[in-house]
């Protein structure tokens, strides 16, 4: 089979590898039918994410048909279209109990990180039937794709965590995929205000469409004090950092309100400053975290029942052969006008 493989810091090829096989009896088979690329698959290419080995199969977003199942699964069968998680979960574990499946002691976030990814023609799920989930009829698989991470991702991560309540002010620094998809779970709360700040005004368009009631482009510097002056110098009631870099996260910490929340979302490849001296006064939360995809079962159906339509954030469309195309144009967004691209299987 084709898998697209990373081979240390800035190297990667879309090259020929084995197909996976049953390892466990609770393994599932999955021939891929649509995937995506992640902005944390960046971070690793950028070296960010040390725990990625060369020779690894990159990817943990996708959808398929399963193709083979262990003799102790129960929940899936072959042929079955499946949704797959990008977090592994044993189901039994500790942190299984307590819906904290980004821990999981067996699993966690493994694709694309400890094990071979989606990225491919065929991926192996580990303990699939808790980390599969069966395709709805009469929904896109471009919006189902958007389930397997980052629209848990941003709900989970940016909006129960930054705790968002009806008329609150929020500010979201970065439109990409995560940030547009935590400004779609946040609508569901009636925020007063969603602030979206970056530094693409093509994002920043989205971001509009989507229900942002006002845009701020950072390229300026005058960031922190526009959103002061939108809030009449209070600052916001939730902050939500979707970068990863320590500029963004900055900004957060100057715009928010006493009392107020920071939710870092962003993967953070280098040390941030946290200002302390300043927040210790401020009754403020800080919260991190990887998606634990409990919320998945719920925002399925807020999809199916469309309420919310994430395959709006995909923008390209390549064949599942041009991976290497697909790459390129998302890692230079920007000048391509990308968020998320879908790549498909023949």
């Amino acid at each position: 089979m084709k898998a697209l493989v990373y081979h240390g810091p800035g190297k990667k090829e879309w090259e020929e590898k084995e197909k996976p096989t049953i390892q466990e009896a609770t393994d599932v088979i999955v021939k891929i039918t649509k995937t995506t690329i992640c902005g944390t698959d960046l971070h690793i290419l950028k070296g960010d994410v040390p725990a990625v080995t060369s020779g690894r199969t990159l990817g943990h977003e996708g959808v398929g048909i399963v193709e083979e199942v262990g003799d102790s699964v129960k929940n899936f069968k072959v042929g079955d279209r499946v949704i797959i998680s990008c977090v592994t979960s044993c189901g039994t574990c500790d942190y299984c109990k307590k819906q904290m499946y980004s821990h999981c002691d067996n699993g966690g976030w493994i694709l694309g990180h400890l094990i071979d990814g989606t990225q491919a023609e065929y991926v192996r799920i580990p303990f699939g039937d808790t980390s599969l989930y069966h395709m709805p009829e009469g929904v896109k698989d471009e919006a189902l794709v958007m389930l397997s991470d980052i629209v848990p991702t941003g709900f989970e991560i940016g909006v129960l965590k930054g705790e968002v309540k009806p008329g609150d002010t929020i500010a979201i620094v970065g439109a990409g995929p995560i940030g547009l998809s935590a400004m779609l779970g946040a609508q569901f709360y009636s925020p007063s205000e969603i602030i979206m700040i970056d530094l693409d005004d093509n994002r920043l368009a989205v971001a509009k469409e989507f229900g942002a009631t006002k845009i701020i482009n950072s390229a300026d510097g005058n960031t922190i004090e526009k959103v002061m002056e939108y809030t009449n110098q209070v600052g916001v009631d939730v902050a939500m950092e979707a970068v990863g870099i320590p500029v963004t996260f900055d900004i957060c910490q100057h715009i928010v309100a006493p009392g107020g929340h920071i939710a870092n979302m962003g993967v953070h490849g280098v040390k941030v400053d946290l200002h302390l001296e300043k927040l210790w006064i401020h009754n403020i939360t800080l919260t991190t975290g990887l998606v634990d995809t409990n919320s998945t079962s719920m925002l399925l159906k807020t999809v199916q029942s469309g309420k919310i339509q994430p395959e709006k954030l995909v923008t390209h469309r390549f064949k599942l052969d041009d991976m290497m195309k697909a790459y390129e144009v998302f890692e230079n967004a920007a000048d391509e006008k990308a968020l998320k691209v879908i790549l498909e299987a023949e």
